[in-house]
């Protein structure tokens, strides 16, 4: 009778398991469906069969140099990644090995950061880009995505780095290891996999940012966020061509997740079960 009860009560899990993600992933099947049509199909209401037709594509990479965004995404992408790391793999280590009592403030101050709406400092950004003359650029997006993702990889790498014993990091000290070579030939090589699945968020992260890459960008710098962008116009949006635009900006990203979910599970549950 237990054994039932626990049979139906996993069936009952898988089932709702597979409705959310049904749910969740419907909004991106139905983009890549309507990418699919014709623009008089795509407005004439909710149908799951497409024609076919490659007509959306074709008009886009007519219209648009689609490589040139892609690029900018990948630049600006990986650049912030790297550059975050850079910053967080010291800080997460000097507050996961040498905590201070102001140490679970200032995460918590750094964490709230998060938490405050985009648009209430768009406008002191916005100024400061323009007097520094980081418009429209790859190195000043480059940061604006670093910082805006800043946050999240210290708190996940701090938390990756609590689960090493830090009698392995005081073994490197009492061999010699300068504060350089314990972090990053003694730490980093142990928490390959939680550094792995940091870069991978701030990757996903950066690369779906639309608020920021929209405002401080028009063409050199347009990432595949402003590209989809492009194609909402005063004559109204273009459904099929949004559609296809939007295909193709997450198309990367989503083989990317795909490929890496193992890696990317493996490092966001890392250290969960003690």
């Amino acid at each position: 009778m237990a054994r039932a009860t626990s049979t139906r009560r996993t069936l009952a899990f898988t089932l709702l398991a597979w409705i959310i993600a049904l749910v969740i992933f419907f909004p991106i099947l139905y983009t890549i469906i309507t990418s699919f049509k014709s623009e008089t199909e795509a407005i004439q209401g909710f149908n799951l069969i497409p024609s076919g037709t490659f007509e959306s594509y074709i008009e886009v990479q007519t219209q648009k140099d689609y490589f040139k965004p892609f690029m900018n995404s990948v630049i600006l992408s990986i650049g912030s990644t790297l550059l975050a790391l850079l910053v967080a793999v010291p800080a997460a280590w000097s507050m996961a090995f040498a905590p201070t009592s102001k140490t679970k403030d200032i995460l918590m101050w750094m964490l709230s950061t998060k938490m405050m709406p985009a648009v209430a400092v768009l406008v002191p950004i916005y100024l400061l880009f323009r007097d520094l003359g980081l418009l429209d650029s790859r190195f000043g997006l480059t940061i604006m995505l670093m910082l805006i993702n800043l946050p999240i990889v210290v708190w996940m790498l701090y938390t990756y780095f609590r689960e090493i014993p830090g009698e392995i990091l005081e073994a490197a000290r009492m061999d010699g290891a300068s504060l350089w070579g314990e972090i990053w030939h003694v730490l980093t090589p142990m928490a390959v996999p939680g550094i792995a699945s940091t870069m991978l968020l701030n990757i996903i992260l950066a690369w779906n940012e639309a608020f920021w890459t929209i405002r401080l960008t028009t063409t050199n710098a347009a990432p595949l966020t402003a590209f989809i962008a492009s194609f909402s116009s005063p004559q109204g949006l273009f459904w099929a061509k949004l559609s296809a635009a939007s295909t193709l900006a997450i198309a990367p990203i989503l083989v990317m997740g795909w490929f890496s979910q193992k890696q990317l599970v493996r490092g966001l549950t890392f250290g969960a079960v003690k």
